[in-house]
């Protein structure tokens, strides 16, 4: 590390998701995973910052939104089965299913309803 990064420290950083529809990203983000607004911007609202326990998530309205075919996220949860069910109850696409994986993690990859990837882990138990 040079002696000028050295001077400074990090706070919260925050995944930025491109959403084209930010009724139905609520409805998934606040409705089934639970998070809660804090924070929304704009008439019809174009930013909106969630948050769940120690996560944040940052969602922006981008009516073109055309999803990467790439994660863009990694959430590490407490109880993986249950966001499972709650993602294939919701009926989205599964990119990479459930499993234990070598470098200790449980892990998951699914889209959201805008098709975002994002990526679940949770540390295996040893």
């Amino acid at each position: 590390m040079t002696d000028s990064a050295s001077s400074f420290r990090f706070g919260r950083i925050a995944a930025m998701l491109p959403v084209a529809d930010m009724a139905r990203a609520c409805d998934f983000y606040i409705g089934a995973l639970g998070f809660r607004k804090t924070f929304e911007n704009g008439d019809p609202v174009g930013f909106m910052i969630l948050k769940r326990d120690a996560a944040e998530l940052h969602l922006t309205l981008q009516p073109g939104h055309k999803a990467a075919p790439f994660n863009v996220a990694h959430m590490m949860v407490a109880d993986i089965e249950a966001v499972h069910a709650v993602i294939r109850g919701r009926g989205l696409r599964i990119v990479k299913g459930l499993r234990d994986k070598d470098y200790g993690l449980r892990a998951f990859v699914f889209e959201d309803p805008d098709g975002n990837r994002i990526d679940v882990g949770e540390p295996l138990r040893r």
